[in-house]
């Protein structure tokens, strides 16, 4: 069988190079951008009109299509492209962009695009020099961030441009963009073929990085077809070319050899996908903090989704340990935060702190219990009228009824805590809450029977 490498006619252009979209219509994903008579879909068209002049921040996670867009518009428009890297360039290569910019929309009518990858790389006096051209017209431009502009685009550009989200691929859009490599002419034109438990670990390994899954494809692709080679240069034979013989199989050992990693089997709707997050959540809550991580890397290996992690992990906080720390759920609720700020990969790091938090904090789920004992009651018709005192005053007619009436005001007591009748007739007396000896809930528990009593009247 003759050995064809992938992408020879490329040279040593990368799969994920060759395979970016000629045009919008070739894009995988993003959808909610491409609809019609969209900015997007207007800047690409030369019948755009003054919706197709706005300048627009494209902000999404690494992977997503921010440059694919970008060069997709260039080849689908009349306009003049111009690209620039924020990380080479400088207010010069600004400032002779917007003097081209300029002369050729004076002296031919041509517009012109910008792009500017990496926007939030530029210093402030650099994005400066961006506002006079787009401010004039003189550019249309297109930049792209994975850091939220908000923080890292200086406010008289933002306000002269619109702000695009980019959402991750989904694993339907990198099954269409890896389906398409493996046949297109420009990719590894049909030279293997993909197992689909190999197509399947690619999808999960990505974890909505489209460039991602291309590099491990085309290394795959690679190492399966060098195996070939290897293989007929030991038989040695002198015999013709087999035209039957199938392109070699890209199989999950080949996949695991090439991009150097272990496979997990982690099916993100399947069995493994609910297993290791039960363990997880078992192990924080036994507090066994190495386990836990343990199986919070396993989800990161495996590209679960990191906001789900994260939402795990403020539950957790909220049910297995209440306010036996209360600083559990704030760290939980920043750690998603700082996840949903920085992305990935180095959104692992405060979710692993958070984590970590949490396995060492000590236990309580005293909260989780009361709230679900009181629904419960609820739920039974256990709940009674509002006792008359506790009842809303404002409205008119309301003290004619008595609403209010006999109400004691707690800040007007020397303690701040006055006996009275909280819980329905029918409820008085009933406990939900019974805090645990843990943690800061040591001290809640001793001052809550102290107020127990005053309130239900058990001490002068």
């Amino acid at each position: 069988m003759a050995i064809q490498q992938p992408g020879l006619h490329s040279g040593a252009v990368p799969l994920a190079v060759r395979m970016r979209p000629r045009s919008l219509d070739e894009v995988a994903g993003q959808r909610h951008l491409l609809r019609p008579g969209s900015p997007l879909v207007n800047l690409a068209s030369d019948t755009g009109g003054s919706s197709g002049s706005v300048s627009v921040i494209l902000w999404g996670p690494p992977g997503t299509g921010k440059t694919t867009l970008a060069q997709a518009i260039a080849h689908s428009s009349g306009r003049k492209f111009v690209e620039l890297s924020a990380v080479a360039a400088g207010v010069k290569d600004v400032r002779q962009v917007m003097d081209d910019a300029f002369r050729n929309r004076d002296l031919y009518g041509l517009s012109t695009v910008l792009f500017l990858d990496e926007i939030h790389r530029f210093t402030k006096a650099q994005q400066d020099a961006l506002l006079p051209g787009v401010e004039n017209g003189w550019v249309i431009l297109v930049a792209a961030t994975t850091e939220n502009p908000s923080f890292s685009v200086i406010s008289p550009l933002l306000s002269r441009s619109l702000l695009l989200t980019l959402e991750q691929l989904t694993d339907d859009d990198l099954g269409v963009l890896i389906d398409r490599a493996v046949t297109d002419a420009r990719g590894l034109a049909g030279s293997v073929r993909l197992d689909p438990e190999a197509r399947a670990a690619i999808i999960r390994m990505a974890s909505g990085d489209a460039r991602r899954a291309l590099t491990a494809l085309e290394a795959s692709a690679g190492t399966a077809l060098a195996g070939v080679a290897d293989d007929a240069a030991a038989d040695d034979r002198d015999d013709e070319e087999d035209e039957d013989d199938e392109p070699p199989l890209i199989t999950p050992e080949v996949l695991e050899q090439s991009v150097d990693r272990a496979l997990l089997r982690y099916d993100r709707n399947g069995d493994e996908h609910y297993d290791v997050i039960s363990a997880f959540i078992k192990s924080v809550r036994g507090s066994d903090v190495d386990a836990a991580l343990h199986y919070l890397a396993r989800m990161f290996e495996a590209g679960e989704d990191p906001r789900f992690i994260a939402r795990r992990v403020i539950i957790l906080a909220s049910e297995d340990i209440g306010i036996a720390d209360p600083q559990a759920l704030p760290i939980a609720v920043a750690a998603a935060e700082a996840v949903q700020m920085i992305g990935m990969p180095e959104g692992r790091i405060p979710l692993a702190e958070a984590v970590v938090y949490l396995a060492t904090a000590p236990k309580s789920n005293a909260s989780y219990l009361g709230i679900n004992a009181a629904i419960a009651d609820v739920k039974a018709g256990k709940f009674g009228r509002v006792p008359k005192h506790l009842r809303d005053a404002h409205y008119a007619g309301a003290k004619r009824l008595g609403h209010g009436k006999g109400y004691k005001y707690p800040h007007d007591d020397a303690v701040g805590v006055v006996r009275q009748q909280y819980l329905p007739d029918e409820l008085q007396g009933t406990t939900y809450y019974n805090p645990t000896d843990h943690g800061h809930e040591r001290e809640v528990s001793a001052r809550l029977q102290k107020l127990r009593d005053i309130t239900r009247g058990k001490q002068n």
